[in-house]
């Protein structure tokens, strides 16, 4: 029995039609080659390394100290599924570091990740851990252990079905936070309060959608496949555009929204959504902002400084005016660390070695005040562009050999969009700190929106 409605079919297929029809990119490669080739080597670390680990863990072969250290290197090396994140490997570390009983711990986890026998053997054990994790949790606490440092509930789904996919995966789908919020953006889907039946719902609505796809367009589809597709499925379709005004003298625009052929679903404010256009540095911005009496460069500053400020941190916009400094600054006391970023605008990407020593100067003078003035054990530079050329090796090298800071980011404008869009759907779950966004800052090099939404995940 079918779960979509017709309704609900049609609008799935508009997005899967959309996937396939995606042009090539640079290297003649389309987004459907690009996929193929990432189940490709899914497949094989699975076989070869993720799935003989499992086995061996199962069978007592693997102490779990090692099964968890030797799962997170493989992650680590091959960032396939996002387990690195806040749901997965630090959702692992957690439950193993809150448990005061280690063979319990041991016993409950190889419980709750042995292959399903069926979907309610897979509710079953949902249900179980769950059950499990808010027991240590509520130890944890009467430990004298923070709120804040006990695992999860809600990380459970994710963190199990990453497991069953490796035991099999064409028949148990991972439960990724973009897939849900897909889902519930093209009004597929609602989940409720239950963990366990929620993700028996997605499972189904992936098997569904794997039949439809494969019936409608004549190729291969499974739940590898029918994920593809909800991670193709992104943007902001609402996105205010610039337009002349039919009426209006040489030079004058007005912002007009498209014209409204569905509902909002984004949960990003144009402020921020924005931000890809401008990093881009599209001549219909440039005018946009000639006409409101600004520059492009100085409200990208605006739209950054607005993203870091929804966020949750303390932020300070700097820049013009104020002599060699960052363009701004983003701080989180909570966490001792801040971020110091610039915004550059590129339509052909940023390249760090044409003003790297200007970076360097004010980024050693910012950083030392920082941790000075506010016992911050970490800084973080950021720049902020449309993406990247591949020249920053050495430039990124240097700048954390000569100034204090820990790590240097190249943020592509829609990893910031991503980041919003995270914390405005789930924030609660979202924290601004090693265990939520600061994750996302702990490594050097560029970081895309893909990026983010594995982390995340």
């Amino acid at each position: 029995m079918s779960i979509l409605t017709p309704e609900q079919q049609q609008h799935a297929l508009e997005v899967m039609r959309e996937y396939l029809a995606a042009p090539r990119n640079a290297d003649g490669r389309t987004p459907v080659d690009l996929e193929a080739e990432s189940d490709r080597n899914r497949a094989e670390i699975i076989d070869g390394e993720l799935k003989p680990l499992l086995d061996a863990y199962l069978a007592g072969q693997v102490p779990l100290d090692e099964f968890k250290s030797k799962v997170d290197s493989i992650n680590k090396r091959h960032e396939h599924w996002g387990f690195k994140g806040s749901k997965g490997q630090m959702f692992f570390n957690v439950v193993v570091n809150v448990a005061a009983d280690d063979a319990e711990c041991d016993q409950e986890l190889k419980a709750a990740i042995s292959l399903p026998a069926s979907e309610d053997m897979a509710r079953s054990r949902i249900r179980t851990f769950a059950s499990y994790v808010n027991r240590i949790g509520e130890q944890h606490i009467e430990r004298g252990g923070s709120k804040h440092a006990r695992p999860r509930v809600s990380s459970i789904p994710f963190f199990l079905s990453y497991f069953w996919q490796i035991h099999d995966r064409r028949v148990w789908p991972v439960y990724y936070t973009n897939g849900v919020n897909t889902m519930v953006d093209l009004n597929l889907w609602q989940p409720g309060d239950d963990l366990a039946d929620n993700y028996v719902a997605f499972k189904h609505i992936h098997e569904e959608l794997a039949e439809l796809f494969a019936r409608e367009s004549g190729k291969s589809f499974g739940l590898y496949e029918v994920e593809h597709v909800f991670w193709f499925r992104g943007g902001n379709p609402y996105e205010p555009v610039v337009r002349p005004k039919p009426d209006g003298g040489a030079g004058t625009t007005v912002v007009l929204p498209p014209p409204i052929s569905r509902l909002p679903d984004s949960y990003v404010p144009p402020i921020v959504a924005i931000l890809p256009r401008m990093a881009m540095n599209e001549p219909e911005l440039i005018q946009a902002a000639k006409a409101s009496g600004t520059s492009l460069e100085r409200a990208f500053e605006k739209s950054v400084n607005a993203a870091f400020t929804i966020l949750g941190y303390d932020t300070t916009l700097l820049g013009q005016g104020q002599g060699r400094v960052p363009d701004g600054r983003a701080v989180d006391v909570d966490n001792g660390y801040a971020i110091l970023w610039d915004a550059k605008v590129r339509s052909d990407g940023y390249s760090m070695g044409t003003d790297d020593r200007t970076i360097r100067e004010y980024i050693r003078t910012q950083s030392r005040q920082l941790k000075h003035k506010r016992s911050l054990r970490n800084i973080y530079y950021l720049i902020v562009s449309s993406s990247f050329r591949d020249d920053y090796d050495d430039a990124i090298k240097a700048l954390k050999m000569e100034t204090d800071v820990n790590e240097v980011c190249l943020v592509e404008a829609d990893a910031i969009v991503a980041m919003v869009d995270a914390k405005l759907r789930d924030p609660q779950q979202l924290t601004l700190g090693p265990d939520g966004l600061q994750r996302l800052f702990s490594g050097s090099g560029v970081l895309t929106s893909d990026m983010v939404r594995e982390t995340l995940a």
